[in-house]
């Protein structure tokens, strides 16, 4: 990751630097996803493609775009469009303006007049999104409104029906209204980054009349930075925890030093205040399934004291892990990310020490260490980055906390085994594997763009081609949740294949006009592995396919930097290697026409 594209940037730098940073970022030894982006712009929209390639660069996701000529978004969501077709795009960015806006209320417009105009504004824009919907089937990005740039009641504009900022306040939340029902639609705020920017300067006239851009272009960083944020979390680049030092972090002071009753944290005076919202601010990720965990230099009694104060916010049951000692805090990074069988990528750094964020962010590859500021600054320059950009909320982010908890618990326990088969017994493991239901459709489009390690074949899939696989009969797609004594895991693993026949299948020992399973998909959440979860997956999939006369499941390998560790995952469930290129890519075959032996031996799975 580029620091330069970390907040607080610089964005004149960025601006004119833009080749300059587009070519680092693609010298770097990044695995990009790569995705098709369309921007159906209702101003110009050159300057803020650019700057959203880096930033979605940066992120790990090499775009090509779809860009719409000046003002034409409207044409393009609603009438047929060969290029755009042709072009395929994985998400449509709307990128409109209250400089947009049909017509607005006069002072001579009574109440019902004023509710028309609002309603047809709400329908065009309905209409844009329903339309690109259905003939592109992939999410959407809209603009909401920012306010406007003045106020010809003053202060009565907000609460008038004939105010602009009452019509544009009532508009969003048209838009509100729809997002809270549509899955695949995401809000753009510009409302609030315009207003954190400084409306006077986001809205800047002079940028319009001389270049029609209704977003001032030194602005234009922090509205492609917002973007590329909601496009990373649609395809699972979110950060997932926090790595947190202690000392001069969470709170003020040296605890080894100044003793526990004399550290900086609490009501009392103003300094302790802001550590304390500090604190809170962090507690307050908790809910969202953010993992907290600690690596200070530190006595590890000191940090438990300091994390037990009467007066914080934070105790040591928010954290996942706690290492406190002397070693390099990037080895301990790297450990802590180990034991929640997380890539180092995963996690944020947060220290107040230039010197050992460098040390982690360059030691770590991956791994952001932004510039946090005084204490005062912490929050804004830590949430202004986006690392947890919520485009979905499900039950299993909200227990993600929990769940890791309870693998800790686990592990504790299977220390007292010598055994690991007895181990797997006393888990009293039950699983649930079954079709796709509209309930987990979300997480499963979540998991599958989040998956890295545990990915055969790293596709990515929208909740849009989540729905219509569900739906088409050609498919068989299972999800596994699990569950045992100590909790919950959620919604840990996902199958995906096609029915083909034999003849669309390169593998010549394969009997003519057979069916064919091939699968395009099999993840499974790291937290559950070597628990026969994988083995109960096969099971229900072989149970599955007999159903739909299937005689051969097909599985393929693509290797990349990240999933080494399932190579020869094929091979142990039983699958004949087909074929291997210079690559790495193999072709697996699985016979299940004869005496199939059921491999899952310690879950309890319900019948399919």
């Amino acid at each position: 990751m580029l620091e330069e594209l970390q907040y607080p940037f610089d964005a004149n730098y960025i601006l004119s630097k833009k080749k300059k940073l587009k070519r680092r970022l693609l010298e770097q030894d990044t695995e990009f996803i790569d995705k098709n982006i369309a921007i159906l712009g209702g101003y110009t929209t050159s300057n803020i493609k650019l700057i959203m390639e880096l930033f979605l660069l940066d992120k790990g996701i090499r775009p090509s775009f779809y860009e719409s000529e000046y003002n034409m978004y409207y044409q393009d969501a609603m009438f047929p469009n060969k290029e755009l077709e042709d072009f395929k795009p994985d998400i449509i960015y709307v990128c409109t303006s209250n400089r947009n806006i049909t017509r607005y209320p006069s002072m001579s417009d009574n109440s019902d007049t004023i509710d028309e105009l609002l309603g047809a504004e709400a329908d065009k824009l309905y209409g844009i999104w329903d339309s690109l919907s259905s003939r592109y089937n992939c999410p959407v990005i809209q603009n909401n409104f920012e306010m406007p740039l003045y106020r010809l009641l003053g202060n009565r504009d907000a609460y008038d029906i004939h105010g602009k900022t009452n019509f544009l306040t009532r508009l969003n939340m048209k838009l509100y209204e729809y997002a809270g029902t549509h899955d695949n639609f995401h809000i753009c705020d510009i409302n609030y980054i315009s207003a954190d920017y400084g409306l006077k300067e986001w809205s800047n006239p002079f940028y319009y009349h001389m270049y029609k851009y209704a977003v001032a272009v030194p602005a234009i960083p922090y509205l492609a930075h917002n973007v590329a944020n909601i496009i990373k979390s649609v395809f699972g680049k979110n950060k997932k925890g926090f790595v947190l030092d202690l000392d001069n972090t969470l709170w003020g002071g040296v605890i080894g030093d100044d003793g526990v009753d004399n550290i900086v944290i609490g009501p009392e005076e103003s300094e302790g205040q802001v550590y304390l919202e500090f604190q809170h601010y962090l507690k307050e990720h908790c809910d969202l399934g953010i993992l907290l965990n600690v690596d200070s230099k530190n006595d590890y009694d000191n940090a438990l004291n300091g994390l037990n104060h009467p007066d914080g916010e934070l105790t040591p049951d928010d954290f996942i892990e706690i290492m406190a000692n002397w070693e390099p805090k990037d080895s301990n990074f790297d450990k802590i990310a180990a034991k929640l069988n997380l890539l180092p990528e995963s996690l944020v750094f947060v220290d107040d020490n230039p010197a050992e964020r460098h040390i982690v962010a360059s030691q770590l590859k991956g791994v952001s260490a932004p510039e946090i500021g005084e204490v005062q600054d912490y929050i804004i320059n830590i949430d202004r980055n986006g690392y947890f950009e919520a485009t979905t909320l499900s039950d299993d982010d909200a227990n993600r906390g929990k769940m890791y908890k309870e693998n800790a618990k686990r592990a504790n326990f299977k220390s007292s085994f010598a055994d690991y088969g007895e181990y797997l017994e006393s888990l009293e493991m039950k699983a649930e594997i079954k079709p796709f239901k509209s309930i987990y459709m979300a997480r499963i489009a979540q998991l599958s763009n989040k998956s890295n390690q545990f990915n055969l074949t790293t596709r990515r899939y929208t909740l849009g081609e989540i729905e219509s696989i569900a739906d088409d009969n050609n498919y068989i797609a299972l999800y596994g949740k699990l569950t045992d004594k100590f909790g919950d895991n959620g919604v840990v693993t996902v199958v995906i294949g096609h029915m083909v026949s034999d003849k669309d299948v390169a593998i010549d020992i394969i009997s003519d006009n057979g069916l064919v399973c091939d699968i395009d998909l099999w993840i499974m959440s790291c937290r559950v592995l070597k628990r026969d979860m994988e083995y109960a997956m096969l099971d229900t999939l072989v149970a599955a396919a007999r159903k739909k006369g299937i005689e051969y499941l097909v599985g393929h390998y693509y290797p990349t930097a990240k999933n080494k560790m399932v190579k020869e995952f094929y091979n142990d469930m039983g699958f004949d290697k087909v074929s291997e290129d210079e690559e790495g890519n193999s072709l697996w075959l699985l016979n299940i026409t004869g005496d199939y032996k059921k491999q899952n031996r310690y879950i309890k799975v319900e019948e399919y």
